[in-house]
């Protein structure tokens, strides 16, 4: 279509002169030798020449340009297009003296080329804006604009698009809009919350809502947070509360209108949020940052998760949302917040989130007067408990009590008068106190939540080298509510004075091993975890008694806790351990696990690309360890997943190098790692320098990707896997040589069993729980789990259900340590192996019966 009889009607001019202006400038930049689209229009002679002419020539050239643009005749895209755009641009940065007929003639423009979904021109924007201080804009341009705005926010309006919108409702004095579609959970939540207010207070909401959907939430400026608190103060503080706690734990919900997947190889749009959505959530999750408050700071940490969560496709769902509530959290006043993040940091393992959530204690700590190298300890919440693992509440006549239990949280009631236990939450406490029960409850969940947090965070400082003076450590670890029900179960070693002892909490003090008190600490003790490298044997054994006599249960594996110590092989090799080589891991669990330790991986993709190893940084030992690995196979489709990530990886070499040495790269397709072409080729440092805790450790972790990503695991994986190419490696890591992890099952069952019901059906050899049932005798692998059958060494399958663990733990049976499942599942197999005539499964009684 052509719209030369429209822009120029519109002016009032017939251009030609500019069309032939503009055709010459486009033909000496064609007519280059290297055409170039980053020259300046200046440079070239009839660049200058529109560039020097008069300003009404000028005005005539920018309408020209925006009616060849309108008209496909020049693409922004094209070298000559680009600089015709650049040429434009900067003519738009000038005042010049525009008169009605540009005015409307602009808008014309503006209202063509948006509703040829070619976008806001938005220096031809800033032109209208600028000449709008001086005088109201002709009516023609004001109607033209509104019709800009009003297809803007319509239909799908990117961030952009709305943010250009805003800017002309407001040039036009139009009523303040907002973009909010039916479809996604919390949106619907909203539209219905919205058709149910008053009109006064839909209008003041509305205000609230455009004003969020302009704005940019993850740059707001002090002005903006302030024009933001006086809407949301508009609406009411209470009310704009109570909405969001509404809304935004909607917002992890599936669409309620869902949309058909247009292909595999992009992500499911059911997943995701509307831009202007999202545009909208930004904004109102830094409003909810505004002052400090508890319910919020949750539902802000709940939606962070939510817009991390990795989908198929994509990875992470929305980071941008994710930035932004992360970011409010870091403004929110008070230590609730402070207290969520540092739960965030231990939960998210995305690296570039975890920078986001640096940055916010960063500035909550700055903002609280808290030392930064500190505030993880410090912003640890006590969720009202008045004592270690205890919250006491008297609502009418009940009592609840919020009770730490192991790894667990949960509430208790009874009743005031007599004490008697009430198995569900009263009625009369219900109606009479929602409010507290409600808060009890979620409390319950940011127990145990934070529980898992800080127990992780706990076991990763073997290698921090942290240490306390002993009144920090008290206030911090043994008499904390939180913290303290996992320190009470853990080994300290205190020093002072040139002399150490070890001790740990029974019956309100601290015991030496012998069970007798330890002596009071002078001024400058100091404490840290105890860790079995280096002690002696006697030391280990006797703490391990010291559990199994008082049924102290670890948070995590300290007196049971492996200990890697370098071997021949390792000292042959000199720079680096091929104990962990040659295993085939599912990728996905991998990646996950690396996460939960602290290490970094990159998903190997069948791309032509090259990859880092696995590694983990260790600044307090200015070393970073590495794990090699390359994926396996090389069919799109079988050996990968749909988006092209290879479903298994196999192992090799875990080496370790001074902290700012060369990382080597391995191609995704496999070949080895090396420096690459003109790449620094570092030494890796050799493992006898290797600090003996550090190496231990690195090396457990390894065992821990290994022993729980490996397909030795999966009873599945019997016949090998695809075509059975792996059945040898299947055979050899399902019965072969214990780990080390093995080792300390073997040790911990050999302690258990004598005490269990089935102890005279059981034995041990070297690699195996052999069990004697009345139909056939069993042996279980310490090490995977899996079962062979004598006489004939006949494979069983039984794949674990899910929570067998737990079961054995519910069944009084007492393990010394959580978190190793496979132990569980092995007790699990044992007993129900010792009792076969009573087995009910047919898929088992069919094959021990063959």
């Amino acid at each position: 279509m052509l719209y030369r009889d429209v822009i120029p009607a519109e002016s009032g001019r017939d251009l030609e002169r500019e069309f032939q202006a503009l055709e010459t400038f486009r033909a000496e930049i064609l007519a280059m030798e290297r055409p170039d689209a980053l020259i300046k229009p200046a440079k070239l002679a009839s660049g200058a020449e529109i560039l020097a002419g008069e300003p009404d020539f000028q005005i005539g050239i920018i309408l020209a340009s925006l009616t060849l643009w309108a008209e496909d005749r020049i693409s922004p895209w094209s070298i000559d297009g680009s600089l015709v755009g650049k040429l434009r641009s900067q003519i738009l940065k000038r005042d010049l003296p525009y008169q009605g007929r540009d005015l409307r003639a602009l808008a014309a423009a503006i209202d063509i080329l948006t509703a040829r979904h070619k976008g806001v021109d938005l220096l031809a924007l800033s032109a209208l804006e600028r000449c709008a201080q001086d005088a109201a804009l002709p009516e023609e341009a004001i109607e033209r604009l509104k019709k800009v705005q009003h297809r803007l926010r319509h239909g799908r309006p990117t961030p952009s698009d709305l943010k250009a919108a805003a800017r002309i409702g407001k040039l036009v004095g139009a009523v303040v809009e907002f973009s909010l579609d039916p479809g996604e959970a919390w949106s619907d939540a909203a539209l219905g919350d919205l058709e149910a207010m008053e009109p006064a207070q839909r209008e003041r909401w509305s205000a609230l809502l455009a004003a969020c959907q302009a704005a940019d939430g993850a740059k707001m400026t002090a002005a903006r947070l302030s024009a933001m608190k006086s809407l949301v103060e508009a609406v009411g503080r209470g009310e704009f509360k109570a909405h969001l706690l509404r809304w935004l734990p909607l917002v992890d919900r599936p669409r309620t209108q869902p949309k058909v997947r247009v292909s595999d190889w992009m992500p499911d749009e059911n997943d995701l949020i509307e831009p202007h959505h999202a545009e909208l959530l930004k904004c109102l999750a830094v409003c909810a940052g505004l002052e400090a408050d508890r319910e919020l700071a949750r539902a802000l940490a709940a939606l962070v998760l939510s817009a991390y969560r990795k989908i198929p496709g994509k990875g992470p769902r929305l980071v941008s949302l994710g930035n932004a509530a992360v970011g409010a959290l870091g403004m929110m006043p008070g230590m609730d917040a402070v207290g969520q993040l540092a739960l965030l940091k231990v939960k998210v393992k995305f690296i570039p989130a975890q920078k986001e959530i640096e940055k916010a204690l960063t500035a909550a700590a700055t903002r609280e007067g808290l030392p930064r190298e500190e505030i993880d300890e410090l912003a640890v919440p006590a969720y009202g408990m008045h004592e270690v693992g205890l919250r006491r509440e008297v609502l009418g006549e009940y009592v609840a009590e919020l009770i730490v239990d192991g790894p667990d949280a949960a509430l208790r009631w009874s009743k005031a008068a007599d004490g008697k236990p009430i198995k569900t939450v009263p009625a009369a406490a219900k109606k009479g106190h929602a409010d507290e029960v409600k808060e009890l409850q979620a409390a319950v969940k940011d127990v145990g939540k934070m529980l898992t947090a800080q127990r992780e965070r706990i076991d990763g400082l073997f290698l921090a080298r942290k240490r306390w003076p002993l009144e920090a450590w008290r206030a911090r670890y043994l008499d904390h509510p939180l913290v303290g029900a996992i320190a009470r179960r853990l080994i300290w070693r205190f020093q002072a004075e040139g002399q150490a002892a070890d001790g740990a909490w029974l019956d309100g003090r601290l015991v030496g091993v012998d069970d007798t008190p330890l002596a009071e600490f002078g001024e400058g003790a100091t404490v840290e975890l105890w860790h079995p490298i280096g002690r002696p044997i006697d030391e280990i054994t006797a703490w391990r008694d010291w559990l199994d006599r008082h049924r102290v249960r670890q948070p995590f594996k300290q007196a049971h806790r492996e200990v890697y110590v370098l071997t021949d092989a390792e000292r042959n090799t000199r720079v680096y351990s091929n104990r962990f080589a040659a295993h085939v891991l599912r990728q996905h669990q991998y990646n996950a696990l690396c996460a939960a330790r602290g290490w970094r991986n990159k998903l190997r993709l069948m791309v032509d690309d090259t990859y880092p190893p696995t590694s983990k940084d260790l600044p307090d030992w200015g070393l970073r360890a590495e794990f090699w690995v390359e994926g396996i196979g090389d069919e799109y489709g079988v050996s990968t997943t749909e988006s092209g990530t290879y479903l298994h990886l196999a192992t090799d070499q875990v080496r370790f190098y001074e902290i700012d040495a060369a990382q080597r790269l391995a191609h995704a397709g496999g070949g080895g790692y090396s420096p690459g072409w003109g790449g620094r080729d570092d030494e890796p440092l050799p493992l006898d320098r290797v600090p003996p805790l550090v190496l231990s450790e690195i090396l457990r972790d390894v065992d821990l990707f290994v022993g729980v990503g490996s397909v030795g695991n999966d009873p599945a994986w019997a016949d090998g896997g695809p075509e059975g190419r792996h059945v040898n490696y299947w055979q050899s890591y399902s019965f072969g040589d214990l780990s080390a992890n093995g080792q300390t099952r073997k040790a911990v069952l050999e302690r258990l069993i004598p005490r269990l019901a089935i102890a005279p059906r059981c034995s041990f050899n070297e690699k195996f729980l052999v069990v004697r049932g009345d139909l056939r005798t069993y042996k279980i692998h310490l090490g995977s789990g899996n079962i062979l059958m004598e006489p004939n060494d006949q494979y069983l399958c039984i794949v674990p259900k899910r929570g067998a663990g737990d079961a054995i733990e519910q069944g009084g049976v007492f393990l010394p340590f959580e978190g190793d499942a496979t132990l569980s599942i092995v007790l699990s197999k044992a007993m129900l192996l010792a009792a076969d005539t009573k087995i009910q499964d047919p898929t088992i009684i069919s094959q021990i019966g063959r």
